[in-house]
């Protein structure tokens, strides 16, 4: 069995431990480097990677082989990877980049197929001058979506 199947099994056991976290990468190079990513539906702890870190270093055999083992979160700034990644995120600014062009908004609601970001608009009244503020809502299917991330704001 190779290394990286090694890990992979591993990291499946591991994970099933803690079924509030999930894999979102993991990568093994040429000079053994293991390279794990994980995030969680409440985030990730310190305490979370060295459960993981531990978990699979104490199973490898380092006489049999030399490795480098590194477990780190989701860096916040990527874009999502798997759709549990959309539910964790409920409620916070998105920037998405659809088929036709670029929405940001809120993230208020995801299903298997589809999610619904509401932003607020400021429109002509429809009697009288001045504006009026608006809530709108953009569902957008998980088919048109090529990009989403987080949206930063200090």
């Amino acid at each position: 069995m190779s290394l990286i199947e090694k890990v992979k099994k591993l990291l499946k056991s591991g994970l099933q431990e803690r079924p509030d976290l999930f894999l979102l990468d993991v990568k093994v190079s040429e000079n053994n480097n293991i390279n794990v990513i994980i995030d969680g539906d409440q985030g990730v702890t310190i305490d979370d990677i060295v459960h993981l870190s531990r978990h699979i270093e104490h199973n490898l055999d380092r006489e049999a082989e030399d490795f480098a083992l590194t477990v780190s979160s989701v860096d916040i700034t990527k874009p999502f990877h798997l759709k549990r990644q959309f539910q964790k995120n409920i409620s916070r600014p998105v920037k998405v980049k659809t088929t036709t062009g670029e929405v940001e908004g809120v993230l208020v609601h995801v299903d298997d197929n589809q999610i619904v970001l509401e932003n607020k608009v400021r429109e002509p009244k429809k009697i009288g001058k001045g504006k009026v503020t608006v809530v709108k809502q953009n569902t957008i299917p998980f088919d048109d979506i090529k990009e989403a991330k987080v949206v930063l704001k200090f």
